[in-house]
């Protein structure tokens, strides 16, 4: 069983999670800058067993496609071209921004590391793995 990997696709960072290779626990990886995502990706499949790559998917309260779909649908489908091999799913990221920034203030970190906005998109990439764990583990009961 390989890791997963998760995304947080933004214009210009994306956050990025994975698993254990249990696929048990999400853990923050790193931010990286967008454009260098696919020499990223790459890199990271040579060095790791990995069986899927969890993409974020924007959507607003009526479950409809937000405004940022627009630039991540060409991600996902370049993404599904370089790796055809690869399991590509999307989950649902909504929510996940703001959680993340109430989590780092639940956790005490000062108002200069809550502006990090790097951190912010590791913990949301972090949050995106973690419920689509959940969800994995709630479809096989």
């Amino acid at each position: 069983m390989g890791r997963i990997i998760a995304i947080d696709y933004g214009q210009k960072r994306c956050g990025i999670a994975v698993t254990d290779p249990l696929q048990m626990i999400a853990s923050g990886l790193t931010t990286i800058a967008s454009h260098s995502a696919f020499d990223f990706i790459r890199d990271y499949l040579k060095n790791e067993d990995v069986s899927a790559i969890v993409v974020g998917e924007p959507r607003d309260m009526q479950n409809n496609a937000s405004d940022a779909a627009r630039f991540i649908e060409p991600f996902v489908n370049r993404l599904r071209k370089q790796f055809p091999q690869m399991q590509i799913d999307r989950y649902d990221e909504r929510f996940t921004s703001k959680i993340a920034f109430q989590s780092m203030i639940d956790a005490g970190l000062s108002r200069k590391k809550r502006q990090d906005k790097a951190l912010v998109d590791t913990i949301s990439a972090t949050l995106i793995l973690q419920s689509y764990l959940e969800n994995k583990k709630h479809s096989f009961l």
